[in-house]
């Protein structure tokens, strides 16, 4: 399958490389120059829980430079989703979907913008963790489950065909039909750390270990389960807490990408995860003070960044 890697940060570089070395022809796009340019001198290096393995895949300055492709899996940050789609165009056939894998809220109705929402698929990394060590490489920190779905819901051919993809590059995936409930899902996770370490400047595990910052983390993901449900979302568990400890067992190592952006010196996507919770929450009367108060702890660090 010819598939076009929009956007090759961490995660996205931890799809292409699998993808690229089980057959697939993969093109990737970046902004990073820097980043294409190693890819393109000496291939992608991935290292970690995938293995180590430097894969050759093909690298894109445009769109047209790679021209239609049979599926583009969008890898952006939350914010640049209608852009980059709309800058993409030429990777689009008359059925080409893309997939958009993005943290937070919202990514279907910003993808939706731009391309009919038909053509729009959804994939969930569950208990993934990533981070870039350099110019074409990336380190992979864990992987359990990609869980895939049309953005109008049910099944479909299509849906077969891209699981497929997926398993065949030695992924564990999984297609469902109700897909917004997983995204959802893995909202509350991602709300419960990413506002939480970046704020600690600690990772997942060493999170968990201090009393006091568990309750932080434990505090703002059950905030992101009481919205979650005012909304009407039929989340699959009861017990926000338990759901939380166990994700955070299989990556007590990782740094969330909101952390990692700090660390660099960007801006994060705050507004698309914990302050998204404190937006949906005001719009169904919820409280959520602990998501308020580390998202003003990240956005007062942010205002210091270019």
């Amino acid at each position: 399958m010819k598939v076009a890697i929009l956007g090759t940060g961490a995660m996205g570089s931890v799809y292409a490389v699998l993808m690229a070395d089980a057959g697939n022809e993969v093109w990737v796009l970046d902004a990073w120059a820097a980043h294409l340019d190693a890819m393109e001198a000496n291939g992608l290096r991935v290292e970690g829980a995938s293995d180590d393995r430097t894969v050759r895949v093909n690298v894109a300055r445009s769109a047209a430079e790679a021209g239609p492709c049979d599926l583009v899996v969008l890898a952006t940050k939350a914010d640049g989703v209608a852009a980059a789609l709309t800058a993409s165009q030429a990777l689009f056939g008359p059925e080409t979907p893309v997939l958009v894998m993005q943290n937070g809220l919202g990514a279907v109705d910003r993808a939706a913008e731009v391309m009919p929402r038909e053509r729009i698929m959804v994939g969930v990394a569950e208990g993934f963790g990533a981070s870039m060590k350099g110019p074409g490489h990336a380190h992979h920190n864990g992987m359990k489950l990609i869980r895939l779905g049309e953005a109008v819901g049910g099944g479909s051919h299509r849906l077969g065909e891209i699981l497929s993809l997926w398993q065949g590059a030695g992924f564990k995936a999984a297609a469902y039909e109700d897909i917004e409930r997983l995204v959802w899902e893995k909202f509350i996770c991602n709300s419960s750390f990413s506002a939480p370490c970046t704020a600690f400047g600690r990772t997942v595990g060493e999170m968990m270990a201090d009393p006091g910052t568990r309750a932080v983390v434990l505090g703002c993901g059950r905030e992101a389960w009481e919205v979650a449900r005012a909304h009407g979302v039929a989340i699959s568990f009861d017990d926000p807490e338990a759901y939380i400890a166990d994700f955070a067992s299989h990556i007590p190592g990782a740094r969330p990408s909101m952390l990692l952006d700090h660390m660099a010196g960007r801006r994060s996507e705050l507004d698309f995860i914990n302050g998204m919770v404190v937006s949906r929450g005001r719009e169904k009367g919820v409280p959520t003070p602990c998501n308020e108060t580390m998202s003003r702890i990240v956005r007062a660090r942010e205002e210091s960044f270019a």
